[in-house]
């Protein structure tokens, strides 16, 4: 390699590129990258590399489920390619298969991560109420025909909101204890959320909490500084049970205070559930 070579690879610009995702969750083993498995981060990192030889790991601002969608994930990646930023959306759509697409593309500053960087986050839960779910719908929501008293649900949703340890909503797996073996923080939970030292945190701040009706829908919202793996559909599971009459508000607070899983409700299934947004301090998403 001579001299000019080895200069022009050192004047290489690496960029930092934040993006913004649109993905139907139905058909992929959630959002990490796992062997065999067809998964979000994995079928992206693979357009990547098409587009531009690099062998790349996007970073995701959380690690949806399997079968979870989002309206506006976030991830960042690392690149040395020239390509226009204006160029990449259509670049990676057209390598990437039409259930995930590329909203939007930007340059970051260095140290922005689409993770570490998160100040808040949105989900939205959309439950079925109709007695026939259309077969247009059926991966989209959670069809419960069955009767609910959706104003106790209501009146239960802002409970939830406040700095709380939710370890009695939180997934209990094997997956946990090996990230805690590995040192890695957990203050970001399985969906990502505030900085932290690498020890176990259950703690966890929401900003707001909300169930409402939509035509056939009922609709939770939740917006938080981050969420544990499974929390936010254990809280839904949970208040079904209120809603089911199972459960009073008296009883859900003190559920939450007992910091026990098997005190709260069934997790509820992955494909009512979306990621509908990621706050940044900047303003950005």
């Amino acid at each position: 390699m001579d001299e000019a070579t080895v200069l022009q690879d050192s004047e290489k610009i690496v960029r930092n590129l934040r993006l913004i995702l649109s993905y139907d969750g139905s058909e992929f083993a959630g959002w990490q990258v796992q062997p065999e498995r067809a998964t979000i981060q994995g079928t992206l990192a693979s357009a990547i590399g098409r587009l531009t030889g690099e062998n790349v790991l996007p970073q995701g601002s959380g690690r949806t489920d399997a079968g979870v969608h989002a309206l506006a994930q976030v991830a960042t990646f690392q690149t040395s390619s020239s390509i226009p930023t204006e160029n990449w959306i259509k670049a990676l759509n057209d390598v990437l298969p039409a259930s995930i697409r590329v909203l939007e593309v930007t340059e970051a500053t260095p140290d922005f991560h689409a993770r570490k960087s998160a100040y808040a986050k949105t989900y939205r839960y959309r439950m079925y109420r109709g007695a026939i779910c259309p077969p247009f719908l059926a991966r989209y929501v959670w069809h419960y025909p069955f009767p609910l008293d959706e104003v106790a649900m209501a009146l239960a949703a802002p409970l939830t909101v406040g700095e709380h340890d939710f370890t009695s909503f939180a997934a209990v797996d094997s997956e946990r204890v090996e990230r805690i073996a590995a040192g890695e923080s957990l203050n970001h939970g399985e969906h990502g959320g505030t900085r932290g030292k690498a020890q176990e945190s259950y703690v966890r701040t929401i900003f707001a909490s909300s169930w409402t009706r939509e035509g056939d829908e009922l609709v939770y919202r939740v917006r938080g500084s981050g969420f544990l793996h499974h929390m936010v559909r254990n809280l839904v599971g949970t208040f079904l049970l209120v809603g089911k009459g199972t459960l009073t508000s008296e009883d859900f607070h003190r559920v939450l205070a007992t910091r026990d899983r098997s005190a709260a409700g069934a997790t509820a299934p992955a494909g009512g559930l979306y990621l509908v947004s990621v706050e940044y301090a900047e303003g950005g998403p």
